[in-house]
């Protein structure tokens, strides 16, 4: 029996992906190969995060990466800078509320290029 290959049809998840990967290598940081891994699963099985469980799981200043769409549910009573691949409407105006940030994981790869300090929340 042959294992099929799932081949991914979004060109910027590709591209992302191939970015992840090649930033691994150059920096020999294990992050970024991490989620290069976990967005070439299939889509159904991206993390969904809410704002609830980053404020559970966060302390003020943090810099958190969700390898798929941070959700609206719950509140978040400290900044904190989020990096995600989507946002719900009511999930960035929730951050940006409390004073953090949303930014794309492009941003964070070239703001942390190491990648200290990041968490990755699934």
């Amino acid at each position: 029996m042959s294992k099929s290959v799932v081949r991914k049809t979004d060109p910027n998840l590709v591209r992302l992906i191939d970015e992840l990967k090649m930033k691994s290598r150059l920096e020999g940081v294990s992050l970024w190969r991490a989620l290069a891994k976990r967005f070439e699963r299939p889509t159904r099985r991206f993390a969904e995060v809410n704002i609830g469980k980053i404020n559970r799981y966060t302390v003020e200043g943090e810099t958190v990466v969700v390898p798929g769409k941070v959700l609206g549910a719950g509140s978040i009573e400290h900044s904190v800078r989020v990096a995600a691949l989507n946002f719900s409407a009511g999930a960035r105006d929730k951050i940006l509320g409390a004073g953090g940030s949303c930014i794309s994981i492009w941003e964070l790869m070239v703001a942390e290029p190491k990648g200290s300090g990041v968490k990755i929340m699934v």
